[in-house]
């Protein structure tokens, strides 16, 4: 938790927006008649349905995108709609609408919550759910609902070094081409000193947390992407040994998205024993470099901005989310 900011100790996911790509999304400049007007476009609450905090506070946070909230209400999204499952991206855009066209203070998500909650019916019980959990399922049923397909290349620029190469999609959607990313693994074998590498594609980076009382995010991100060496019950196949052998492994950022989120691992196990982690981290409002952490054969700099930031407070009995964004025509928190 950065101390300029009024934002609580349990902060659960952060939301970061590319700084490149923030100038080119800004569909509702502010004018001066904008400015008299007593509701604000995209300040709009939502209602608890009965435990639905957890939906709500992802819903603010994803509302508050500016290129996610053009590609919806200029209706771009309805050119990409697969007819067999267009449901819950319809609802989710008329969420948006209501958010960002209507004059309420205040509209019920309620139509978007019946739609998922037929596909994923755990989201329908009025229990506390996981967030994270939520945020994920919500990305990939409007990825799998807006995707379009895409001839696979079968040539590479041979310029580029192995290890570093990007995998090659065959089919994205505006959730891939706002926050998908791509991490690469090289993986050494500590005793033939054999290395392979392994991508993995990512939406969201679950950052551990690494001191119990104070810390920074780039702390966090330090521990995420040090060096780990796998021993005993870890150790991994290798192809040279034929055996299982310790093995070093370091991740690095080959493809950097345009909305990058981290949920921080408040929740530890310790034994037998669950507790959360109360730590207070700082992390800057704006210009977050992941330079350090880029492929070094892609050095853009990539800096990002802070858009959104979810908060659980409560413990692991049960807690309440809440939701602080920055909204793209008032500039204000």
């Amino acid at each position: 938790m950065a101390s300029q900011q009024p934002f609580t100790a349990d902060d659960f996911g952060i939301y970061y927006v590319l700084t490149e790509c923030t100038d080119h999304y800004d569909p509702f400049p502010v004018n001066e008649a904008d400015e008299n007007q007593p509701h604000f476009q995209g300040v709009t609450g939502l209602q608890n349905l009965g435990n639905t905090c957890y939906m709500n506070a992802i819903l603010q946070c994803l509302c508050s995108i500016s290129p996610l909230v053009e590609y919806f209400l200029s209706g771009k999204y309805i050119t990409a709609l697969q007819k067999d499952c267009s449901e819950v991206a319809t609802a989710f855009a008329y969420v948006m609408t209501d958010m960002w066209l209507g004059d309420s203070d205040c509209v019920s998500p309620e139509i978007f919550w019946s739609a998922f909650g037929k596909l994923y019916p755990a989201f329908m019980k009025k229990t506390q759910q996981d967030a994270q959990e939520f945020l994920i399922y919500v990305l990939n049923e409007l990825h799998e609902t807006l995707k379009k397909y895409h001839r696979r290349r079968s040539y590479e620029k041979r310029s580029i070094p192995r290890f570093c190469r990007k995998m090659i999609a065959n089919e994205s959607s505006i959730i891939t081409r706002l926050f998908e990313g791509q991490l690469n693994y090289s993986i050494i074998c500590l005793k033939c000193e054999n290395c392979t590498y392994k991508n993995e594609v990512f939406t969201v980076l679950s950052l551990p947390i690494p001191s119990k009382y104070e810390c920074s995010l780039q702390d966090c991100l330090q521990c995420f992407f040090q060096q780990d060496t796998l021993t005993w019950s870890n150790q991994i196949y290798c192809s040279f040994c034929e055996t299982k052998q310790e093995t070093a492994v370091k991740a690095n950022i080959s493809k950097a998205p345009k909305i990058i989120v981290f949920h921080l691992k408040r929740f530890d196990i310790l034994g037998t024993m669950k507790r959360k982690l109360r730590t207070d981290i700082h992390y800057p409002l704006t210009n977050l470099d992941l330079t350090p952490y880029i492929c070094p054969i892609f050095r853009k700099h990539p800096k990002y901005n802070l858009c959104a930031v979810v908060n659980h407070s409560g413990d692991l009995d049960g807690g309440h989310y809440t939701a602080f964004c920055k909204n793209s025509v008032t500039h204000a928190w």
